[in-house]
């Protein structure tokens, strides 16, 4: 295709959206690449590949053609700026949608009982980042039957962020899926995340999957309480806050949920 060519292709307007498999995507949206049988050596290397929808554009004939970014190519910036080899053409019919999970990120704790407040502080730390909209990050503190209602809301993944011992180190960071059959040994105080997720699943169905990002406290303040979290509790927050992002990111970009643990950063279990 000569530059004559090229120009009259950009000179085209782009349409808003299009519609996939009876699904309405839009520029910005996330596809799974599926190339026709019979195709060259990209077409091969690319199946299966996600994608971002940098355009949606259309050729002579007017027939809609997705215009995208490989999620994982170190250039997707220049694919975003239209540079040639960064930015892929596929018809309508070589794509499947993907749609972004709904994310929830809620922070457990209470500020009076010394490392409680972990989950608390945790959540002020990620109220600084950037999330898309279809990711909830809420502080719930002590208030169990607002977490056990949101939890209703059909989020496809819940990450809990709490002071949990499991008689580790203090400071230590875990990501597990926590025991809800009432067996488990998660009783750090009363507001735990066991017992809401039991007082949710009383309520209503809960749908996705739960995670808990916890962190080993030093000390719960004892009989009289203590406002603050100890040395070693305080220095996990940004790195939890981190792994939380780390987890986030690759939950969003469609990675399998043990695929994402098992390639959660360093010093989690």
């Amino acid at each position: 295709m000569n530059e004559w060519e090229w120009q009259l292709l950009e000179d085209r307007t782009s349409a808003e959206s299009v519609s996939v498999s009876g699904v309405e995507v839009r520029k910005g949206d996330r596809v799974r690449l599926r190339p026709r049988a019979g195709g060259d050596i990209f077409d091969l290397a690319l199946d299966g590949q996600t994608a971002l929808i940098e355009a949606i554009e259309q050729d002579y004939e007017g027939k809609l053609h997705l215009a995208v970014v490989l999620e994982d190519d170190p250039g997707k910036d220049l694919g975003m700026l239209r540079q040639p080899g960064h930015r892929f053409f596929f018809s309508t019919e070589e794509v499947e949608p993907l749609a972004t999970p709904t994310i929830l990120v809620a922070g457990i704790g209470n500020i009076f009982l010394g490392d409680d407040g972990f989950g608390v502080e945790v959540i002020r730390q990620l109220a600084r980042s950037q999330f898309p909209e279809t990711v909830r990050v809420a502080d719930f503190g002590i208030r169990g039957y607002d977490l056990a209602y949101a939890l209703l809301d059909g989020h496809d993944f819940t990450i809990l962020v709490d002071a949990v011992s499991r008689g580790g180190a203090p400071g230590t960071l875990f990501v597990i899926e926590p025991d809800v059959t009432g067996n488990s040994a998660m009783d750090a105080h009363a507001m735990n995340p066991e017992s809401v997720l039991q007082l949710a699943r009383a309520m209503g169905p809960v749908r996705g999957r739960i995670l808990l990002v916890g962190c080993e406290p030093a000390t719960l303040g004892g009989e009289e309480g203590h406002m603050g979290l100890s040395d070693t509790v305080a220095a996990a927050v940004e790195p939890a806050a981190r792994l939380i992002e780390d987890l986030v990111a690759r939950l969003l970009r469609g990675d399998k949920l043990e695929q994402a643990l098992n390639n959660s950063p360093k010093g989690t279990t």
